[in-house]
């Protein structure tokens, strides 16, 4: 019980961190644009993850080249993500850019879970899970009015 409360935590800081890294985002794109924004949110990314990579005994990172080719290419969503904020955050604002990453990101799972694809444990689309999208869909148009 108290591990699946803090794996539970855990998913909510990371969708914190996206609410709060999204209008950041956004913001610095409209000082220096959306690429020269993606390149300075992945550099310091990329500076925390190598310090925490090094406190933490660098893990398996030896192991590196024996990861498939679509997980050495993932970086390639982040600079889209951040390059899709650029464009609508100006123009929705924040709530509704979140909102939108949101269910960008339920309805790709939901198809992943169901194919199992990259890895994950087959979930199959059912009755909740597409009443769950609706629900979500309403949400996503009463907070856009």
């Amino acid at each position: 019980m108290i591990e699946s409360l803090v794996i539970i935590m855990i998913g909510l800081l990371g969708g914190i961190a996206v609410g709060i890294q999204s209008p950041i985002a956004g913001a610095m794109a409209q000082r220096v644009g959306g690429t020269a924004s993606s390149f300075v949110v992945h550099l310091s990314g990329a500076i925390l993850s190598g310090m925490l990579l090094f406190l933490r005994g660098g893990e398996k990172i030896r192991d590196w080249q024996t990861l498939p080719w679509y997980m050495l290419i993932a970086g390639i969503w982040g600079v889209i993500l951040y390059l899709t904020i650029s464009v609508t955050l100006p123009r929705l604002g924040g709530t509704m850019v979140v909102t939108l990453i949101i269910i960008g990101q339920l309805l790709v799972g939901i198809v992943i879970d169901n194919f199992g694809w990259l890895s994950v444990p087959v979930h199959p689309i059912s009755v909740a899970r597409i009443l769950g999208v609706g629900v979500l869909l309403a949400g996503a148009y009463l907070i856009a009015q």
